[in-house]
C-alpha cells in the first residue's frame, strides 16, 4: 500500500518549509509577469492601431491618439502579430528548457534560478514600460525582447522541480507537487489582479509592477534559497522522504573514557588498514556524474509523457494566452471584468492538480488519474465552447475545465518530471531531473508554441467554436500518447491485486 501522505509530511523540518515556500513563490511572480502580457492584449492591440480604425481605442487609452506611428492597419493584424508574438516566446522557452535543464544538473541551481528570474524581469520592464515611455514602436526590438524573454524564464521552471525533487522524496510527491505546482496558477491569479488594478493608467504601468516585484523576488532567493538537504546536513531517502542526520543516544556521556582510549585506537589502526586494502577511496563515489541529453531523453516514460504534455499545454497555454481576450471580444465585457473571470480557470487548476495528486499517491499510479481526468476535460470544453452570456455560469464551466485540463497539466510538469527524474533506471545517480523536467517542459512547450498561432489563425478564419474543437482533438491526443503507459499500470495494480487476494 502507498505511505501515508501526513506520515510524510510529519517528518518535514523547517528547511522543506522554506525551500517550498521559496521555489512555490519564485514561479508565482515569474507567471504573474508573465500572465500581464495576456491580460493587456486588448489595449495593446488598441495602441498598436490607428484610432480610425479601431473605435475601442477610446476605452483603453483616453484622450490618446497615435496615428503616424501605429504598426498596423487593423486590428486584425494586431492579433495575428500578438499570436505571433506567443508563438516567438513558447519557441524560444521551449529550446531555453533544454539547455538549462542541462546547465541546471551542472551548475549551482541558486545561481541559475536568479538569472532566470531577474534578467526576465529586466526584459519584461524594457518590451512593456520602457519602450512606451520611449515611444519606441518597432515589431523587431518586440520579437528581439520576446525571444531573450523566453530563454531567460526557461531557466526557472527546472531549477525550482529540481530543488523541489532535491527536499521531497517519492512518498506523498503527488500531493505535496499537487499543491506546490498551484504556482503557476497562483501566478496567474496574481498577475491578472495586478495588471486589472493598474490598467486604467496604461498597459505600460502592468508590465512596471510586475517586472519590479519579479526583480525583487530574485534577490530573496538568491541569499535565502538552500538547494539540497546536504547544505544543512540532512538526506533524503528516495522512497520514505527525509532521512535525518544520525546522533548519539548516549551523548550525555563524555566524548571519551578512559578505559575506551586504548581500544578506540586499536580500532582505528585495524579499519585504517582494512579499507586501504579492501576499499580503495573513490574521489567520484560522492559525486555523481550528470546523465547526458540523450540518456534522459531515453529513459523510460520520458518520451510518452513528453509528447502528451505537449498536446495538453497546447490547450492549457491557449487558455492562458487568449482566456481574457476572448471573453472581452466574444461577451463584449469589459477587459479588467474579463481578467477576474479568467482567474477561475486556474481555480479549478489548483484544485485539479491538488486532488488528483493526492489520488494518484493513494492509488500508487499516475496515469489512471491522469487519463480520467482527460477523457473528462474533453466533456468539459464541450460544455465551456456553448456557455451563454452569463458570468457566474462561465465561471462554473471555467473552473471545472481548469480542474480536468490544469490539474493533468501540473501533474505532469512537476510530480511525473520529478518520478521520471528519480527512477531505478538512473542505477543512482541524482543529477538528472534538471535535464529531465527540461525535456518534458520543453517538448510541451514546443507544441504550445505551435499551437498559439494555430489559435489566432483558425479563430480568424473560422470562429471561436473552431478552436475549441481544435482543443479537444489535442486532448485526445495526449489520451493516446500515454495509453502504453496506462496499460502498464492498470496491469500491475491487477497483478498487486490478485496476490493481494492470494495472501487472504
Amino acid at each position: 500500500m502507498p505511505p501515508s501522505c501526513c506520515g510524510c509530511l510529519s517528518q518535514y523540518t523547517h528547511h522543506h518549509l522554506v525551500a517550498f515556500l521559496l521555489t512555490f513563490f519564485s514561479y508565482v511572480l515569474l507567471h504573474a509577469s508573465r500572465k500581464t502580457f495576456s491580460n493587456v492584449k486588448v489595449s495593446i492591440s488598441a495602441q498598436w492601431t490607428p484610432t480610425f480604425t479601431n473605435g475601442s481605442a477610446a476605452d483603453f487609452s483616453p484622450g490618446q491618439t497615435w496615428e503616424g506611428n501605429h504598426l498596423f492597419a487593423d486590428k486584425e493584424q494586431a492579433t495575428l502579430f500578438l499570436g505571433a508574438l506567443d508563438t516567438i516566446f513558447l519557441f524560444s522557452y521551449a529550446v531555453g528548457l533544454y539547455f538549462s535543464g542541462v546547465i541546471g544538473d551542472r551548475v549551482n541551481l541558486r545561481y541559475v534560478l536568479c538569472v532566470g528570474l531577474c534578467g526576465s524581469a529586466a526584459v519584461e520592464f524594457v518590451f512593456g514600460t520602457l519602450t512606451e515611455w520611449l515611444k519606441i514602436y518597432n515589431v523587431y526590438v518586440y520579437c528581439g525582447l520576446w525571444v531573450l524573454n523566453g530563454l531567460l524564464q526557461s531557466a526557472v521552471w527546472p531549477c525550482v522541480v529540481a530543488v523541489m525533487g532535491n527536499w521531497f522524496g517519492k512518498a506523498g510527491r503527488g500531493f505535496v507537487f499537487g499543491l506546490w505546482s498551484a504556482c503557476a496558477s497562483v501566478g496567474n491569479i496574481l498577475g491578472a489582479f495586478l495588471a486589472s488594478s493598474v490598467l486604467k493608467y496604461g498597459y505600460e504601468y502592468a508590465f512596471l509592477v510586475t517586472s519590479v516585484v519579479q526583480f525583487a523576488g530574485g534577490v530573496v532567493v538568491f541569499f535565502g534559497l538552500l538547494t539540497s538537504p546536504k547544505e544543512v546536513g540532512l538526506s533524503l531517502e528516495a522512497e520514505t522522504g527525509l532521512s535525518p542526520v544520525k546522533t548519539d543516544t548516549d551523548s550525555h556521556r563524555p566524548l571519551m573514557s578512559d578505559e575506551e582510549v586504548d581500544a578506540e585506537v586499536e580500532v582505528e589502526v585495524y579499519d585504517r588498514h582494512y579499507h586501504s586494502i579492501q576499499e580503495p577511496e573513490d574521489p567520484l563515489a560522492e559525486a555523481p556524474l550528470p546523465v547526458t541529453f540523450c540518456q534522459a531523453f531515453c529513459l523510460p516514460g520520458v518520451l510518452p509523457y513528453s509528447l502528451a504534455y505537449a498536446c495538453l499545454k497546447l490547450v492549457n497555454y491557449s487558455f492562458f494566452f487568449w482566456l481574457p481576450f476572448y471573453l472581452t471580444n466574444n461577451f463584449g465585457w469589459k477587459e479588467a471584468d474579463s481578467d477576474r473571470l479568467s482567474v477561475w480557470y486556474d481555480v479549478g487548476g489548483i484544485l485539479g492538480g491538488t486532488i488528483q495528486g493526492l489520488i494518484s499517491d493513494l492509488m500508487g499510479k499516475r496515469s489512471p488519474v491522469l487519463a480520467l481526468s482527460l477523457v473528462l476535460a474533453m466533456a468539459s470544453l464541450v460544455g465551456y465552447s456553448h456557455s451563454p452570456n452569463d458570468q457566474v455560469i462561465n465561471a462554473a464551466l471555467l473552473t471545472t475545465t481548469g480542474f480536468f485540463i490544469g490539474g493533468p497539466s501540473n501533474m505532469i510538469s512537476s510530480a511525473i518530471s520529478a518520478d521520471l527524474g528519480r527512477q531505478d533506471a538512473l542505477r543512482g545517480s541524482q543529477k538528472a531531473l534538471a535535464t529531465v523536467t527540461g525535456i518534458v517542459d520543453g517538448t510541451g512547450s514546443i507544441g504550445a508554441a505551435a499551437g498559439q498561432y494555430l489559435v489566432s489563425l483558425i479563430e480568424s478564419k473560422l470562429g471561436w467554436i473552431q478552436v475549441f474543437y481544435f482543443f479537444i482533438a489535442m486532448t485526445a491526443g495526449s489520451i493516446v500518447f500515454i495509453t502504453p503507459l496506462l496499460h502498464k499500470e492498470v496491469r500491475e495494480m491487477w497483478r498487486e491485486r490478485q496476490a493481494l487476494r492470494r495472501q487472504l
